[in-house]
């Protein structure tokens, strides 16, 4: 049994409302329903009657819901009571994807220090993807949520109660082992061949972000050789020579420098331009967090005025 079934359980009992929790949650609605599942699957019993709309509480349900709610309270204050003062007053956490934790976040992270004094910080522990960072944020286990943003990849978080700033841009551009041919995207695309293609899936940010590209521009084959969500272990088989990776420019800039690596094709159309984002909860009330946004927004590029979503 996991916490996150309890909270949404809590959610959709206030809402009555598959739709309405799942976006008060932060996820997608078949997301939403299949942690329901699980949780009713764990109790043996089912909570919710699907059978009616607005849904329903079975008696199960109805009996249940003053449980969660006591354990859900009972883990948070649990957590507080057992958390070292300096954690609570003194420590800034993150939640981050996993590669703006080696691209952005130091460097970044050094020149806010700069400009408001020493930073004690730590990260969260990566779940993997957008939707289960964003949960760290939501439940209050971090204090700010470190990720790319683009239109063609929806993020559903309410700006009033998750503001963000926008901290810089980054590009994904196709890269490969230099070849003495010339570039191998274009290569294989004049030659009509596939492109031996290292994929994020279709399910990672990077992953929708270039499926949507794709659709968009000149068609050509490709041909998955590997797949992973994560870019440096993209990286490493793009090294190794297994193909065509789209990676974050400051990812490679020093493997094309040292000619490890070469960009993969001469036509700009090729590279997707993303924001950084910061996000955070708009009610907490830590000084640090508030002296840290402050000066984040002080530093923040002029676009970030008007916080939305994409």
């Amino acid at each position: 049994m996991e916490l996150k079934w309890l909270e949404d359980f809590v959610a959709l009992a206030s809402s009555l409302s598959f739709s309405r929790a799942a976006q008060e949650r932060s996820i997608t609605q078949s997301a939403f329903s299949r942690r329901i599942k699980q949780l009713e699957s764990w109790l043996g019993v089912t909570l919710v009657s699907r059978a009616t709309f607005p849904a329903e509480l079975t008696k199960e349900g109805k009996a249940f819901l003053p449980a969660a709610q006591e354990a859900i309270r009972n883990f948070y204050g649990t957590r507080e009571r057992l958390r070292p003062a300096s954690a609570r007053s003194d420590v800034v956490t993150f939640a981050a994807l996993q590669t703006l934790t080696v691209t952005f976040l130091p460097e970044w992270l050094r020149n806010l220090e700069r400009a408001v004094g020493p930073v004690s910080s730590k990260l969260g522990a990566d779940r993997g993807g957008i939707e289960d960072n964003v949960a760290m944020l939501i439940d209050g286990e971090v204090d700010f949520f470190l990720s790319y943003a683009h239109s063609d990849v929806p993020f559903w978080l309410d700006s009033d109660r998750f503001p963000y700033l926008l901290l810089g841009t980054e590009t994904l551009l196709p890269v490969c082992k230099r070849e003495d041919d010339g570039p191998l995207l274009d290569m294989c695309i004049a030659a009509g061949k596939p492109v031996p293609y290292l994929s994020y899936g279709d399910f990672s940010f990077f992953g929708v972000a270039l499926s949507k590209h794709f659709a968009r521009e000149e068609r050509f084959a490709r041909a998955i050789v590997h797949e992973n969500t994560i870019s440096v272990g993209l990286k490493a088989m793009a090294l190794a020579g297994w193909g065509v990776a789209w990676l974050p420019e400051k990812l490679v800039e020093e493997d094309i420098r040292s000619g490890r690596l070469a960009p993969a094709s001469l036509d700009p159309k090729w590279n997707i331009n993303v924001d950084i984002r910061i996000y955070r909860h708009a009610v907490s009330s830590r000084p640090i967090v508030e002296r840290l946004w402050r000066a984040m927004g002080a530093r923040t590029l002029p676009s970030s005025a008007g916080a939305g979503n994409d």
